[in-house]
């Protein structure tokens, strides 16, 4: 109810629980929102709760992340690093690049495509989240922020804050690349990522372009 409305002191609290029957001292509410470190209204509303600012700009929040897939080549097996981008108002999933050498060139080349201006994933985007990964480096972020698209960076170990995105990974991963056999990274791309778009099509799990 606090966090709800951050306006809301002690005695409107008080109240507001008195028109659900529920009789509490002025005291003992605030002793329930200090143990669960919310702070007194004049404070509570200096600032906005991360859920409650998605809300705002659901519309206009993209969110990356990487996996990983295995692939063999005649080097033997070799890990091959998926970049993506997920809408979060319409869970549409657009795979960008897929490479076994995910270096800055090939991190500005992919950027440089999510930000063209007629067809990049980040064309009607405000907000980019991406986590940690060292792959995601300052130029990157630059040549991102610099579109007119600002680089949300998360917490580290903070995987519940990205939560579509992961759960795009869990989905593609565990129903359908996890499932094959790719040889070679042209295989990779032109079954896995195919067959990988049309299972979450089909499924609902979440609806891709």
């Amino acid at each position: 109810m606090a966090q709800d409305n951050p306006s809301w002191g002690y005695t409107r609290i008080q109240g507001a629980l008195a028109n659900l029957r529920h009789k509490v001292g002025r005291g003992t509410v605030a002793n329930v929102l200090n143990r669960n470190g919310i702070e007194p209204a004049p404070e509570r509303g200096k600032s906005t709760r991360w859920s409650t600012f998605m809300k705002a700009h659901w519309k206009v929040f993209a969110a990356s992340d990487f996996l990983t897939v295995e692939v063999w080549t005649g080097r033997g097996l070799v890990t091959h690093y998926l970049l993506f981008v997920i809408s979060l108002v319409d869970r549409v999933v657009e795979v960008v690049g897929v490479t076994g050498n995910p270096d800055e060139v090939w991190m500005l080349q992919l950027g440089r495509n999510l930000i063209d201006w007629d067809t990049g994933a980040l064309r009607d985007k405000r907000y980019l989240i991406i986590d940690r990964d060292t792959q995601y480096t300052e130029q990157f972020r630059r040549l991102v922020r610099e579109s007119g698209t600002e680089v949300i960076r998360l917490p580290p170990m903070s995987p519940n804050l990205n939560a579509y995105a992961e759960r795009f990974v869990r989905s593609i991963k565990g129903e359908c690349l996890d499932r094959m056999i790719f040889i070679g990274p042209r295989v990779l791309w032109h079954y896995g990522i195919e067959s990988s778009q049309t299972f979450i099509a089909v499924s609902g799990h979440i609806p891709l372009d």
